[in-house]
């Protein structure tokens, strides 16, 4: 059961990254290319302003995923390192907090010292990992996985916008690309709410309010240039 809560979590984890990866690469590359449409019509600046925003936008979400999941990482990996001295210096005080920890959560104190003695006699460090820290030793979040994703998903994102202002007429461009982006947004507003059980219809409000803003922003500094 442990291990598959371990891993869900880690999918979790690694959707979530992605999610965001995407509305992020939405967002910031409308944000350029529409800045720069503001500007000028000239497609080759268009195409060079967005693949340079994709690619730099790509490299940053990825490298800042991975260094944010592998200071998880560590952290785990040292409060479990933590744990074991623990156990070694002071086993019995270790049982007794792990029995209060079953107490707080409803059991009765013989019951609670029973299965805390019977847990660590067949894991001591596992069982305290898992009901104190929230962690199992030897299955910690890959920071490989959530950058990957990341990068990948904010590059898919990005074409969105890029490709949107690129394949469709002049006259049409930029309102076509804005709307474009802004159903996009909604949707990743509604599964980002949806993945974290929380109220679908502000999350796509404020996913496209956020949007609708940044382009009417960089649109605007593109016009007055």
């Amino acid at each position: 059961m442990d291990h598959i809560t371990n891993d869900f979590s880690q999918k979790l984890n690694v959707l979530r990254a992605g999610v965001l990866g995407a509305n992020d690469g939405i967002v910031s590359t409308a944000g350029i290319v529409i800045g720069v449409a503001g500007a000028t019509t000239h497609t080759v600046t268009l195409l060079i302003s967005g693949l340079a925003g994709l690619v730099a936008g790509a490299l940053s979400m990825g490298g800042g995923e991975y260094v944010s999941v592998s200071t998880q990482k560590d952290t785990e990996k040292a409060v479990v390192e933590a744990e074991k001295v623990r156990l070694r210096d002071d086993y019995e005080g270790e049982v007794s907090e792990l029995a209060n920890i079953y107490v707080k959560n409803g059991l009765s104190e013989d019951l609670s010292k029973k299965v805390a003695v019977e847990l660590m006699n067949k894991d001591a460090l596992g069982a305290h990992a898992r009901a104190e820290l929230g962690v199992k030793p030897n299955d910690y979040v890959n920071p490989w996985y959530a950058a990957f994703s990341s990068m990948g998903s904010f590059s898919i994102g990005a074409t969105l916008p890029l490709l949107s202002i690129l394949l469709t007429p002049l006259s049409i461009r930029v309102p076509f690309t804005v709307s474009t982006v802004l159903i996009a947004l909604g949707l990743t507003g509604y599964i980002s709410a949806h993945l974290g059980g929380a109220p679908k219809k502000p999350a796509v409000i404020r996913n496209m309010f956020v949007g609708a803003l940044t382009m009417a922003v960089t649109f605007t500094v593109g016009r007055l240039i």
